[in-house]
């Protein structure tokens, strides 16, 4: 097992420092929406060529990170297939499963895999934002219910005084 980093050991305190003070005093708990930017210029930074860097890998991801750059591919590597089928059939095999795992499956599968993540990406996102916001809703409800037990709390003290 490898020790954590400093920035994962900080993060790690500071995610608990904000749970020990939620549960400290939970009606002052606010609770916070974490948007992709905000996790981007942690993990990438906030320089202008971080900036930079982010569009421009975004934006790569993006156009690669579809099925027409897939089917682009499949037609890049049907190019050289002929010459890689030729080669399998005089003997040459290395040649053939050289084309099919390099130019083939590398050069066609990575588009779709990151098409895939990335309708598993946008699924995890929405589920992350219905429960943001069924937490803040539940939130909400619990400091209103803090406050009526609060507020029970005191009227029970003030009976106690009263019948003393």
């Amino acid at each position: 097992m490898t020790e954590p980093s400093t920035a994962q050991a900080a993060t790690g305190s500071k995610h608990e420092a904000r749970m020990a003070a939620a549960k400290a005093s939970p009606g002052q708990h606010v609770p916070r929406h974490v948007t992709n930017r905000e996790v981007r210029e942690k993990l990438m930074g906030t320089r202008p060529i971080d900036e930079f860097n982010n569009r421009l890998a975004v934006a790569i991801t993006k156009s690669v990170g579809t099925m027409w750059a897939a089917y682009l591919f499949v037609l890049i590597a049907l190019v050289s297939f002929p010459q890689a089928l030729s080669a399998f059939l005089q003997g040459d095999t290395v040649t053939g499963i050289t084309w099919l795992s390099q130019s083939f499956l590398q050069l066609v599968l990575l588009p779709i895999i990151i098409v895939g993540q990335n309708v598993i990406s946008a699924a995890q996102d929405a589920r992350a934002e219905a429960d943001h916001e069924t937490l803040t809703a539940l939130h909400t409800i619990n400091v209103r219910q803090l406050d009526i037990l609060q507020n029970e709390q005191r009227i029970l003290e003030m009976l106690e005084k009263k019948s003393a």
